[in-house]
């Protein structure tokens, strides 16, 4: 299964957004992809954090949630729509969403993000607390392919930072994580590859991260580089910064492979067994 990054530098115009994630899904099918994820906030990088409560949209509908639904049925791919902003019953907050839909162009999933970012030091700071509301399940779900299911783990940004909530997607193990974001360039610079490799390595699976990439109009910039890497933690493909795709091969063999020469996650289970054993 061909999977697909795509790397975005989205702007303050919803419409613009919409129409440039549109091309990059259009493209990423055309070669090949079977699988396409866009980055978190793909529809809106604002000028301040409150600009999401202005697009937030009800759950199920929505212009922004009919065309991913239209984009996978049109281009025949599973479709991981980044992140959108989704009401809630508070008026001045949003859940940070990530809607995924199935070739026939059904929602299939959806997982709001759980740990909310928050940053400061003596040039920038974050704290999207102050708008977003913190979802509380994992969610996975299977991608039918002709080689059978493949389970996708889902996650966004600043999840990667807590190893638990993939711990928690392994059970079953996924086969893909797929972590949409918008990393800042220090956040980035620092920590980003390291802990994706981290997530790919302790969990012997693929984990694919797309990202925004560049400088946004709000004046803030994104790290980028837009990940793929195998079970075994090599870096299959890269996008450093700008608008593009990253795409590598899922490869069902690699897997199995990883997990048969150093079975971890099997041996994780049966140090779990034996300590609730003990208690």
């Amino acid at each position: 299964m061909k999977i697909a990054a795509l790397q975005m530098v989205s702007t303050t115009r919803l419409a613009d957004n919409l129409v440039a994630a549109q091309r990059l899904i259009a493209r990423a099918a055309g070669e090949g992809a079977d699988l396409v994820a866009l980055p978190e906030h793909f529809c809106l990088m604002g000028h301040s954090d409150r600009d999401k409560l202005l697009i937030a949209e009800p759950p199920g509908h929505g212009s922004i949630q009919q065309m991913l639904s239209h984009c996978a049925h049109e281009n025949s791919v599973w479709l991981i729509g980044g992140t959108l902003p989704l009401r809630t019953d508070d008026s001045q907050r949003v859940l940070n969403a990530c809607c995924a839909f199935a070739p026939d162009g059904t929602q299939v999933a959806r997982y709001d993000k759980i740990h909310l970012f928050r940053y400061r030091n003596d040039l920038e700071q974050y704290d999207e607390g102050s708008v977003i509301r913190s979802g509380s399940e994992p969610v996975a779900f299977d991608v039918d392919t002709r080689e059978g299911a493949v389970r996708v783990g889902l996650s966004v940004c600043y999840d990667l930072r807590f190893p638990e909530l993939y711990r928690a997607l392994m059970d079953p193990p996924c086969d893909l994580l797929v972590v949409p974001a918008a990393f800042t360039h220090t956040t980035g610079r620092a920590h980003w590859e390291v802990l994706l490799r981290a997530r790919a390595i302790e969990n012997q699976c693929y984990v694919m991260a797309p990202a925004q990439g560049g400088r946004h109009e709000s004046g803030r910039r994104t790290w980028g580089h837009s990940l793929i890497v195998d079970p075994w933690g090599e870096v299959l493909g890269c996008r450093d910064e700008g608008a593009g795709i990253v795409m590598a091969q899922l490869d069902r063999e690699r897997l199995s492979s990883v997990r048969s020469q150093l079975p971890a996650l099997s041996h994780r289970s049966d140090f779990l067994r034996a300590l609730r054993a003990s208690h």
